[in-house]
């Protein structure tokens, strides 16, 4: 074998002679070059598509692990979300019915106060619903949250209606307890009417300021209307005696007890106790005598004795 080796920059050439075993050796190299490179060659591509391949497998691991992650995240948010829903739609049939509630309270008290129905209008249909349900079953919150503060508000206006309502009953009874009606006593009979009569002790025409009502001794003498006692003792004539302020210019007196039950200053209700029939002072048996002022004058206690309660 040889080999001839040039040199450019002078121009010769040398011409080597390869024999034996070197020549041997050489032919080995120069063809087993070429099978260690492509070995070489095919080892790295090898080991560069493994490692790419275990790059991608953990990043594919990690993305799997962040998607189950925001899964679960997801997951509560919905479950929170279904809850208060949950919440909001019980709140929202809560106040629906303690709407239809007070509704209904608003209309019987109007007509038992006989108010103006048209003033206290509980008749319109309450704010109900509100909420529109699509057929995925989806619902936003602001719905519910809008239709629960309408309801606040209508039960707020119905709550006030009734306040008010509330006030005119009590002004009504209060009215009504202070009108005088109704007898002195509980059991017992009219014995002497108001005007001339004889009188018992002297058996002459005189005048009678009352009515008298006959009884037993000890039965219950009662206030016929609401009112604050302005005097509670004995008077010449009349005896033990209670007197009964129930404004608006009016004042009742009974007299002849035989036992005062309440005090001056005390406050008396419309039927309330307020003596036992006794027979002190000028009076010949048990019974009261009874007599209603207006602005300081005496009057016939007679259209009062026949009115009923309210």
């Amino acid at each position: 074998m040889k080999l001839i080796l040039i040199n450019q920059r002078y121009g010769h050439s040398r011409t080597i002679v390869i024999k034996g075993w070197l020549k041997g050796l050489l032919s080995l190299c120069l063809l087993g070059a070429p099978v260690a490179m492509g070995y070489l060659g095919y080892h790295l591509a090898i080991n560069q598509s493994e490692n790419e391949q275990i790059v991608s497998q953990e990043a594919s691991d990690e993305w799997q692990l962040r998607l189950e992650e925001q899964s679960q995240t997801v997951g509560e948010l919905r479950r929170n979300a279904e809850l208060q829903l949950e919440a909001l739609t019980s709140r929202l049939a809560s106040l629906q019915a303690r709407l239809l509630r007070l509704d209904a309270l608003g209309e019987r008290l109007t007509a038992v106060a006989e108010l103006d129905p048209e003033e206290f209008n509980f008749s319109q249909a309450p704010a109900a619903g509100g909420v529109l349900i699509s057929d995925s079953g989806s619902v936003q919150q602001p719905d519910f949250l809008v239709a629960i503060n309408r309801l606040e508000e209508e039960i707020e206006r119905r709550s006030q209606q009734l306040e008010t309502i509330g006030e005119l009953i009590s002004d009504q009874r209060l009215t009504a307890e202070q009108e005088i009606s109704g007898k002195p006593v509980v059991s017992g009979w009219m014995s002497s009417a108001y005007g001339r009569r004889t009188d018992p002790f002297t058996g002459r025409l005189a005048w009678h300021n009352g009515v008298d009502f006959a009884g037993a001794e000890g039965d219950d003498i009662v206030s016929v209307g609401a009112g604050v006692v302005t005097f509670s003792g004995t008077l010449p004539s009349y005896g033990k005696t209670v007197e009964v302020d129930h404004g608006n210019g009016y004042l009742t007196r009974y007299a002849h007890a035989s036992e005062i039950l309440v005090e001056a200053g005390d406050v008396v209700a419309q039927g309330q106790q307020i003596a036992l029939i006794g027979s002190t002072g000028r009076s010949t048996g048990p019974h009261v005598h009874f007599e209603i002022y207006k602005n300081g004058r005496v009057i016939d206690p007679a259209s009062y004795v026949r009115r009923t309660h309210r």
